[in-house]
């Protein structure tokens, strides 16, 4: 049954995430993502007999110890104590508290963990793992070519626009988070495992809205990005790759790619989209002798390609 404090915490909560939408200006995404962790600390506030405005440090010490009891892991446990974190700043921001519990509030050690990442190498066996007979088979190749020859989120992959490709200026415009617009390069190899997907993307029967869309299915609706994870996984199985990868992969393999051709950290975090050189800097454990220049001159399909 609903109580006049559990009302009184969701229009609290539905103020924070309006905040995030229009002040923040958050993707519908993210928002999702920050409403699934505060629903996790309002559940557990419920079961305790607390609201937001009366919990203490001792009690987000408890509900941080809760995370980890359930499973969840060390990095996912930062990223719901941030986004706390940040429900509880709005809260003292705005009038809700006069104070904010979550200040002295410790993320967990998560330890220097080196995301995993495919050499370019394995990336050629994913492609040439696919069966092209088939009709989503140069679908395939070209969202695996454009993932690690762009770096883009997988949220980006299944947005992107044909009217956002720029082929004659080898550049492919970006809606990132936050709806940050960025331009990023794209390679020959790209383009043309692209042309080769239009010729089957023109045989669709493509339904309305979503004319625009790169990657359909065959229904002619834009991919989502769980069926993009479910390619992703069962190709690396047929092409005899044991690493456990996702789209996100061929974005670390992307960054790790030009930081070892020499590209400069500061470009390759205006490629990838970061606010902070910070998120970049994971990519540093490569050993990089000499920083420099641009992606086209390093990025390997482009050497190959003969594209400097």
């Amino acid at each position: 049954m609903e109580t006049a404090k559990s009302k009184d915490t969701d229009k609290i909560v539905a103020a924070y995430l309006r905040y995030l939408r229009l002040e923040c200006n958050y993707s519908a995404n993210t928002l999702d993502a920050y409403k699934h962790d505060i629903d996790k600390l309002t559940t557990f506030l419920a079961g305790n007999g607390l609201t937001v405005s009366d919990v203490s440090l001792d009690d987000l010490h408890y509900f941080a110890a809760g995370l980890h009891e359930i499973g969840i892991g060390p990095s996912s446990q930062c990223r719901i104590l941030a986004g706390i974190r940040s429900f509880f700043n709005f809260l003292m921001l705005d009038g809700y508290r006069p104070d904010d519990p979550s200040e002295l509030l410790e993320n967990p050690q998560t330890g220097d963990r080196i995301p995993e990442v495919l050499s370019t190498e394995e990336v050629d066996m994913l492609e040439r793992s696919i069966d092209l007979s088939v009709k989503e088979g140069q679908r395939n190749k070209a969202i695996i070519e454009v993932l690690f020859s762009c770096g883009l989120r997988v949220s980006e992959l299944v947005n992107m626009k044909m009217s956002c490709i720029y082929a004659d200026e080898q550049f492919v415009r970006i809606n990132g988070k936050g709806a940050k617009e960025r331009l990023v390069p794209i390679s020959r190899q790209a383009l043309h495992e692209l042309d080769l997907w239009y010729l089957d993307r023109n045989m669709l029967d493509i339904k309305p809205g979503e004319e625009d869309y790169v990657f359909l299915n065959r229904r002619g609706r834009h991919l989502t990005r769980t069926m993009i994870l479910i390619m992703l996984k069962r190709q690396a199985v047929e092409a005899g790759i044991t690493k456990t990868i996702s789209p996100h992969t061929l974005r670390h393999s992307f960054a790790t790619a030009l930081l070892e051709g020499g590209a400069d950290l500061r470009f390759i975090q205006a490629l990838l989209g970061h606010e902070s050189i910070a998120t970049t800097e994971i990519y540093t454990h490569i050993d990089a002798t000499s920083l420099r220049k641009t992606i086209l001159e390093h990025h390997p399909r482009n050497i190959r390609n003969g594209c400097r």
